[in-house]
């Protein structure tokens, strides 16, 4: 398979790579085009154009999630903190005052569209804990499903070094793979990738698709930091590389100009990352590699509902086996002891054991605390 494609010439499009179709996306906003450098005030004149392209992509059915940057940017201008680079202590105040006004621009901006939005706020350790992960997966899921825009950025007042993403193209593609998107598209301070930095060497050329990420694309990218933007094009790379493993396509574009999206649906420059397979086979194939902690024993009327898609109820379940926290892989074996598949439990071996062969209604009084409905929802299954 060729690492490149297409005509490399600024400008060519990339035929057959749009949002047109597209299900679910997710679009990562930097600072730089939500506020401006020079004075710290919010360019409301970008926001509102957004705002319009976000509604006539929902408009015909598309779930949008916006992972947007700025909240530091706009709480410092407030408090008044001068210097290039702050404190961690001041960039964790800075970005305490800023959310509050990022968040209510977003909505003034979504409001006259008849759009909900939602404030949602993570850190690295969302992701690599699994019991997080779930719980961040279940409450975007909720939001998408009531038809809200989450708005996600980093919670960058409690973020630390070791807890940090450090960049919001990485957090983006996290975000993607989170929620099964099958398009991100990273509005950015170049029109795509480049074969060397335009501005320094006039013969660099862009790329309109690049189906595999080659050590040759690597080394064009260059150390983070070098590119055109915070981070450079080695983590637009790095957010390319997990947005494509995980089903989803990625566009790196301009994100300058007014109704940057309705620009990328025109035609505009941008780089196009090819996605090898859908987000949901590529997540069941992530579960079923996984190595299971336990094994959930299912009766017959469950071993049916699941070979219709549905998910596994505590109802269903007659036996617990193994030791599991929430988030691990379990087994899922019918009464035959015949393997099903792979699921991530939303319990714990011991939760499990108490709630199986009972219905989701009696779950808060048998555990004292009310829990999800599906011991194994079924966008968590691979069988």
């Amino acid at each position: 398979m060729a690492a490149l494609s297409g005509d490399a010439r600024p400008g060519a499009a990339a035929a057959g790579h749009s949002l047109a179709g597209v299900k679910r996306l997710v679009v990562k906003i930097g600072s730089a085009l939500l506020v401006d450098r020079e004075t710290g005030q919010l360019r409301r004149d970008w926001l509102t154009s957004l705002a319009a392209d976000v509604a006539r992509i929902r408009a015909r059915g598309t779930d949008v999630v916006l992972v947007s940057s700025g909240s530091i940017a706009l709480g410092r201008r407030v408090l008044k903190l001068e210097g290039a680079q702050l404190p961690l202590e001041q960039s964790q105040a800075a970005a305490a005052v800023g959310q509050i006004r990022l968040a209510r621009a977003y909505e003034e901006e979504l409001a006259p569209h008849g759009i909900t939005t939602a404030q949602v706020l993570v850190t690295l350790e969302d992701s690599a804990n699994r019991r997080r992960y779930l719980n961040s997966r279940a409450t975007l899921e909720t939001l998408l499903s009531l038809g809200a825009v989450p708005i996600v950025n980093e919670n960058d007042t409690v973020a630390t070094d070791e807890i940090r993403y450090g960049d919001n193209d990485r957090l983006a593609a996290q975000v993607a793979v989170t929620t099964g998107a099958d398009c991100l598209v990273l509005l950015s301070d170049v029109d795509g990738f480049y074969s060397g930095n335009p501005s320094a060497d006039p013969a660099a050329r862009r790329f309109d698709v690049i189906e595999e990420i080659t050590p040759e694309i690597e080394a064009m990218a260059g150390d983070a930091g070098s590119g055109l933007s915070k981070g450079g094009m080695k983590t637009k790379l790095m957010a390319a590389r997990a947005a494509m493993s995980s089903g989803c396509a990625m566009a790196i574009t301009l994100g300058s100009p007014l109704n940057p999206l309705t620009a990328l649906e025109d035609g505009a420059p941008a780089t196009w990352f090819t996605a090898q397979l859908d987000p949901r086979a590529a997540r069941k194939r992530w579960i079923a590699a996984m190595k299971p902690r336990g094994t959930l024993t299912v009766d017959e009327g469950a071993a049916r509902a699941l070979g219709q898609g549905k998910s596994l109820l505590p109802a269903g379940v007659t036996k617990v086996s193994g030791t599991f926290g929430r988030g691990d892989a379990v087994e899922i074996r019918d009464a035959s002891g015949r393997d099903l598949g792979h699921g991530l439990t939303r319990y714990t071996a011991a939760e499990a054991r108490r709630i199986r062969g009972h219905r989701s209604d009696e779950i808060e009084a048998l555990l004292g605390y009310p829990g999800r409905a599906a011991l194994i929802h079924r966008d968590d299954m691979a069988l």
